[in-house]
C-alpha cells in the first residue's frame, strides 16, 4: 500500500485508488521566471517516483501534467530538462481545469509545488512537494544529469531542497562509485536479498522515502558481512525505483 503525505493534516495517508488497478496522478508544477527555481521539475520527478512504486504494486499509472501559464517553448525545455533527469513523460499535458476530462476518471494523487494553482472541487489526496533550488547548469562539465536526481532524492520530497555545487559534486562522485561497485558485484553469484533488506527497500518504495533508501545503500557498502550478490540485487532492486541507472557500467570495468 503506498502511502503519501497529505497537506490537509500533515499526516501520511494511504492512497486508495478510485478504479482498481489504476492510479491517476496529476503533476501540478508551479509557473515561475527563476531560472534557478527547479521545484517543478521536482514534483515531476515526484510524478516519476511514485510511478516506478506503483507499478511495482501491479498498478498502472496515468499522470498528467498541470503548467498553467508556461510558454510552449519553455514548457518544451522543462520537459528535455526531466528527460535528462530519467523521467518517463506525462501521458498528457493539460491545464488543472481539464485534468480529469484529460485522464477519462477522478484524480487519485495531486502533487503540487509551492504557488502551483490545484483545482478546487476536485477529489483525490492533495501531496505537497517541497521547493527545489539549482545553482548551477543541470548539465555541467564532466557531470551526470542523474546526479541531480539523486541529490533531490538525497531530501524529504516535501521538505526544500537547495543544490549547491558542492551537493552536486558529491552526489556525482557517489553516482560514479556506486555504478562502479554495482558493476564490480555483478562478477559475483548472485545472492537474494535477506527479509530484513528486502522490508526496508518496500517500506521505503510504499512511503516514497528515498532519504531511507539511499542510507540504506550507503551503509551496504562498506559491510562486510553483506556477500556482494546481495549487494547487487539490492542495488539493482533499488535502482528500479530511484532510476539512477546503476547497472550502466556492467561489462564496462576492466
Amino acid at each position: 500500500m503506498l502511502r503519501l503525505l497529505d497537506a490537509s493534516n500533515g499526516s501520511y495517508t494511504d492512497v486508495r485508488p478510485a478504479r482498481r488497478g489504476l492510479l491517476r496522478v496529476c503533476a501540478h508544477a508551479p509557473d515561475t521566471a527563476d531560472s534557478a527555481d527547479i521545484t517543478g521539475l521536482r514534483v515531476l520527478l515526484t510524478a516519476d517516483l511514485l510511478a516506478r512504486a506503483a507499478e511495482l504494486g501491479d498498478l498502472q499509472v496515468l499522470t498528467a501534467l498541470s503548467f498553467a501559464g508556461q510558454p510552449p517553448g519553455q514548457l518544451t525545455a522543462f520537459e528535455r530538462a526531466a528527460d535528462a533527469l530519467g523521467v518517463h513523460p506525462p501521458a498528457v499535458r493539460t491545464s488543472c481545469q481539464d485534468a480529469e476530462a484529460s485522464l477519462a476518471g477522478p484524480i487519485d494523487v495531486h502533487l503540487a509545488g509551492r504557488a502551483a494553482t490545484v483545482c478546487t472541487g476536485q477529489g483525490g489526496l492533495l501531496t505537497p512537494v517541497g521547493a527545489a533550488r539549482l545553482h548551477t547548469e543541470l548539465a555541467g562539465p564532466g557531470r551526470d544529469p542523474l546526479a541531480v536526481r539523486l541529490a533531490l532524492q538525497a531530501y524529504p520530497y516535501h521538505q526544500s531542497a537547495d543544490l549547491t555545487q558542492g551537493v552536486l559534486a558529491d552526489a556525482d562522485e557517489t553516482l560514479g562509485r556506486w555504478r562502479h561497485l554495482v558493476a564490480e558485484w555483478a562478477r559475483s553469484p548472485s545472492r537474494p536479498m535477506p527479509a530484513g533488506i528486502a522490508g526496508t527497500v518496500r517500506a521505503a518504495f510504499e512511503d516514497l522515502d528515498t532519504v531511507s533508501l539511499l542510507a540504506l545503500l550507503r551503509g551496504l557498502v562498506p559491510d562486510a558481512s553483506v556477500p556482494a550478490g546481495t549487494k547487487f540485487e539490492t542495488f539493482v532492486f533499488a535502482d528500479r525505483v530511484l532510476g539512477l541507472d546503476l547497472p550502466s557500467s556492467i561489462g564496462r570495468t576492466g
